[in-house]
């Protein structure tokens, strides 16, 4: 059985890690670690090598998708979750059966210029998206097929 190339959206504050900093990591090339919700692990945990990633700034002024991304490495465990003195360390997880994981990441292009927020709203294509729902917080979630080339084809 042939798997189909799952697409997805991941959020990261730009003050924090931006699409500028994965295009200069070591080979393009990031661990996503720190995710602290169960869904966004579980959504991490579905991801498959070639998978292709919609890269959000968060929390920017505007918010907006500005790149692409790829799946190169599985869920693995996140270390952050055993070091004590990392903010994203998590007392109740055991190296034993450890409770949160992340992906590998590789730059694949940023887009001619970001497609915001309420940009993307107005797109009647993307009104049932799960980034433009009410009350959505999720940091990982996925992107349909025809959702994910409706946002290639604004760029």
């Amino acid at each position: 059985m042939t798997q189909t190339r799952k697409y997805w959206l991941m959020k990261s504050e730009p003050s924090a890690f931006s699409i500028d900093d994965l295009m200069n990591a070591p080979a393009r090339t990031t661990c996503w670690d720190g995710v602290r919700n169960y869904q966004a692990r579980n959504f991490m945990r579905d991801m498959a090598i070639g998978d292709q990633v919609l890269f959000y700034h968060s929390n920017a002024d505007p918010p907006a998708v500005v790149g692409i991304a790829e799946i190169v490495k599985t869920a693995y465990p996140d270390p952050t979750q055993f070091d004590k003195k990392d903010t994203h360390y998590d007392p109740q997880s055991e190296r034993s059966s450890p409770r949160w994981d992340m992906v590998d990441i590789r730059h694949v292009r940023r887009f001619s210029r970001p497609l915001t927020l309420d940009q993307l709203r107005r797109e009647t294509k993307l009104k049932k998206m799960v980034l433009l729902r009410k009350g959505s917080r999720l940091s990982v979630q996925p992107v349909s097929p025809k959702e994910w080339e409706h946002i290639l084809s604004l760029d």
